[in-house]
């Protein structure tokens, strides 16, 4: 899978509450599909599909223990969103740097304004 392809698999994977929720419960640590079904408002069957999508997008790894298929984060799964976030980021503070540097400017050096002419009569 190209990188873009992979960042945008990554992107749709978060754009959904019930993995993003799925994502934070393995921040703590390994859980099982009953185990992260368990707190959330849909189907273990549903859960499972957001497993898979997860999977598929390399932001988790499953392994097989017996009759159990524990869940965890995968090891780099979110560096690619990391780095294009902080370029994001690094463009965003380049702006607001030269704003800054602007507004300095301008504090320093008020431009002069145009006095009106009173009129005549």
């Amino acid at each position: 899978m190209a990188a873009s392809d992979r960042l945008n698999a990554r992107f749709a994977a978060l754009c959904d509450p019930s993995r993003r929720a799925i994502l934070l419960r393995l921040a703590r640590g390994e859980a099982t599909v009953g185990e992260l079904a368990k707190p959330l408002p849909i189907s273990q069957p549903a859960v499972s599909r957001h497993l898979k999508l997860l999977e598929e997008a390399g932001l988790i790894v499953r392994r097989v223990d017996g009759q159990r298929r524990p869940c965890r984060l995968a090891d780099g799964g979110l560096d690619e969103l990391d780095a294009y976030l902080t370029k994001l980021r690094q463009a965003v503070d380049t702006q607001y740097a030269g704003l800054d540097q602007l507004l300095e400017l301008m504090a320093s050096d008020p431009p002069k304004r145009k006095q009106k002419r009173k009129r005549k009569g």
